[in-house]
């Protein structure tokens, strides 16, 4: 009998952790961007990053930050990652802009600076004048050629 109850218990956990579901945390879509964790062989930062790519990504934060704190979830929203679209619904995004302008008013980035950049893969620190928004190691990534935020 024990052993019987041995092998069933066996089967259903070995099921359980073959299968998983799109919404489980261990699906294939739950994955990290390269971006949000890379692995410890990929990520390599750049020496010197190319200051056409530290323009542009300064410019896609700039844009990101400005609509963020201007009720624009429609641009920032755009602006989210593939992997982060996954995640954060229009209507979620619109919540968060609508809190943040009817809190803080328009804000925009007073600091920036590229911490690491390798390829299609960078973090941020940035803030906009408020130590509460300050943002240090914040991942984005460039996906067909244009910087979108990717920390969600």
């Amino acid at each position: 009998m024990r052993t019987r109850a041995t092998v069933v218990l066996a089967a259903t956990l070995l099921a359980l952790t073959a299968c998983t579901s799109d919404d489980e945390p261990g699906s294939a879509d739950d994955k990290p961007s390269a971006s949000a964790e890379p692995s410890v062989g990929a990520w390599q930062p750049s020496a010197t990053p190319s200051p056409a790519d530290t323009a542009g990504l300064e410019a896609a934060v700039r844009e990101y930050t400005a609509a963020y704190f201007a009720n624009k979830p429609d641009t920032t929203h755009g602006m989210l990652s593939a992997r982060c679209k996954k995640r954060i619904t229009l209507a979620g995004m619109a919540a968060l802009t609508e809190r943040a302008v009817g809190d803080y008013g328009p804000q925009d980035v007073k600091r920036f600076e590229v911490d690491e950049m390798s390829g299609d893969v960078a973090r941020v620190s940035y803030g906009v004048g408020m130590p509460k928004f300050d943002q240090k190691q914040e991942p984005w990534t460039r996906e067909a050629g244009v910087w979108r935020y990717d920390d969600c």
